[in-house]
């Protein structure tokens, strides 16, 4: 074993220094060249003479300076192109303004500074930089004699609007949710929170893709040392490619080998804002409508939006709710099985009775009998998902009356094992992240195998099991059980319980450690002075 990880680590080695040296001679910097035909040359050859890159070239001036706009159709806002950009030029040019400049170098920094009527204008002088930038949506204007450029932001084409969130829906709560522009997931964060230290970092990740990524949080609120370790973990991504928030997850990630989700996810703006005003880093990629934030924890999985919008009474009561949930979803096979094979002493008589003449005719064990039809819910569950939404949600609803029904007249499981599997199934679907359920699902079926070995001792010892392993996760170094393991009293306010927002007075204590009180002296309402007052008035 020693010998094959030494092995192994040399190998790996070889990887890093072939990798190390493929990128520094991908990273080599490359300068525009001095003719303009030669970039445009370079630019089609490039890009393999695509017919998506448009290129307008004209002349500038008494000495007829050469000049080409290049873009990408589809990435690019046309309207923008034409208006500010083209527009502008040609109209300089008919008004014979380029006729007074004496030289190209001052036509070019005229251009620079007071031709284009856009917002953002920059200088590009390396190669890599021009064709990123014309990937990237913007217009880009090429000089003959110069080995300059200059680059114009026009970012558009063809995106979704802003709409309301398909996987946490909620009753009572804002119904705008991120797309995949990451600018407009950017504003409608900034729309929230109006702070200048709302701080926004910027980087591309993918060798290929060369994805946008952005990381957002509050200066002075969030920790630095964890904004560190964001940076650096993000940083060290070495892949071709980024197409959705999930690769970055699962490269960032704490631990890989856990079902457990470490990195929590959302598509809310609102749940977003509500995580950076508790100190934590919030990462969106361009393309997704998820956004990961970072650090998390165990309770965040189990909590939703609306709990913070509804009276706090009717909050708790949901939340309790929603635990029930989750342990019917995880618990409830389990134990159907282990009562009925090894713990009949613990049924009431006439239920005992019941079950048994319900499963008389069963050919299968207990244990078989609940594994077909966990197994069969969940094919009905993936393919209900799969199939268009005008059908799904009935052929799954159909196929499960008609399959259930089917499989108790032809005696092959009881009818109480059909209610079991039933309330089970339904029970998953009250968790608000998708990815938190998936583990449900997951481990509910090695808790059936424990229950069909060793009974409530199998369940007892799995549990243990799964419980010192959340205890043992982490989360950019927070501990994935906390405020629970370890226990701080003055952060349960909002784990299980959801006690009244004047409570939260003090912001999550591993997470920040250095602006830990909360702006605005929060009080309880006290009607008592209202009533005194009327009682003056009159």
């Amino acid at each position: 074993m020693f010998f094959w990880n030494r092995y192994l680590k040399k190998e790996d080695n070889k990887k890093n220094n072939q990798s190390s040296q493929e990128s520094s001679s991908d990273t080599v910097k490359r300068s525009l060249h001095r003719q303009l035909k030669e970039n445009l040359n370079n630019l089609k050859q490039e890009l393999g003479n695509s017919p998506d890159m448009i290129i307008r070239e004209f002349e500038l001036g008494n000495d007829q300076l050469q000049v080409a706009i290049v873009y990408t159709d589809g990435l690019a806002d046309k309207e923008i192109v034409n208006n500010f950009v083209m527009r502008s030029l040609m109209f300089e040019a008919a008004e014979e303004t380029f006729t007074n400049l004496s030289s190209h170098k001052s036509i070019f920094e005229f251009i620079k500074n007071n031709a284009l009527t856009i917002g953002e204008v920059k200088v590009i002088k390396e190669w890599n930089d021009l064709v990123l930038t014309i990937l990237s949506g913007d217009t880009v204007i090429l000089f003959d004699g110069f080995v300059e450029a200059i680059s114009g932001t026009t970012k558009g084409g063809e995106t979704r609007g802003i709409e309301e969130p398909s996987s946490q829906v909620v009753i009572r709560g804002p119904k705008d949710g991120f797309s995949e522009s990451i600018g407009t997931n950017v504003s409608l964060i900034r729309r929230r929170i109006k702070n200048p230290k709302l701080r926004l970092e910027m980087m591309q990740i993918g060798d290929v893709t060369q994805t946008d990524v952005a990381v957002m949080y509050i200066d002075g609120v969030a920790n630095e040392k964890i904004v560190d370790e964001v940076r650096k973990r993000l940083r060290e991504i070495t892949i071709d490619g980024v197409l959705e928030s999930g690769y970055i997850e699962e490269l960032i990630q704490d631990q890989t080998f856990t079902p457990f989700p470490t990195v929590y996810n959302t598509e809310r703006p609102d749940s977003a804002s509500a995580n950076l005003l508790e100190g934590r880093i919030v990462i969106i990629v361009d393309g997704t409508p998820f956004v990961l934030i970072a650090p998390t924890n165990f309770f965040m999985f189990l909590q939703s939006s609306e709990d913070y919008y509804q009276r706090f009474d009717i909050s708790i009561a949901i939340r309790f709710l929603r635990y029930l949930a989750f342990f019917i979803a995880l618990f409830g096979p389990s134990v159907y099985i282990a009562v009925t094979t090894f713990h009949q002493g613990m049924i009431p008589t006439p239920l005992l009775i019941s079950l048994a003449a319900q499963r008389e005719g069963v050919p299968f064990p207990a244990f078989v009998e609940v594994l077909l039809m966990e197994i069969s819910f969940e094919i009905l569950r993936e393919a209900g998902i799969r199939m268009p939404r005008a059908i799904g949600q009935a052929v799954s609803i159909v196929g499960g009356l008609v399959l259930g029904q089917a499989a108790v007249e032809a005696g092959l499981v009881s009818s109480a094992l059909v209610i079991v599997v039933a309330i089970t199934g339904i029970s998953s679907f009250a968790t608000p992240a998708y990815n938190m359920a998936i583990s449900v699902r997951l481990f509910r079926f090695i808790i059936m195998i424990f229950a069909a070995t060793f009974g409530f001792y199998g369940i007892a010892i799995v549990t243990l099991m799964i419980t010192a392993h959340l205890c043992a996760l982490r989360s950019f170094g927070i501990p994935y059980m906390a405020p629970l393991a370890p226990f701080i009293l003055s952060d349960q306010k909002d784990t299980v319980l959801r006690l009244p927002i004047w409570t939260f007075r003090t912001r999550p204590r591993l997470i920040n450690q250095k602006n830990l009180v909360r702006n605005g002296e929060r009080k309880q309402p006290s009607p008592s002075k209202g009533k005194k007052g009327n009682q003056d008035e009159n």
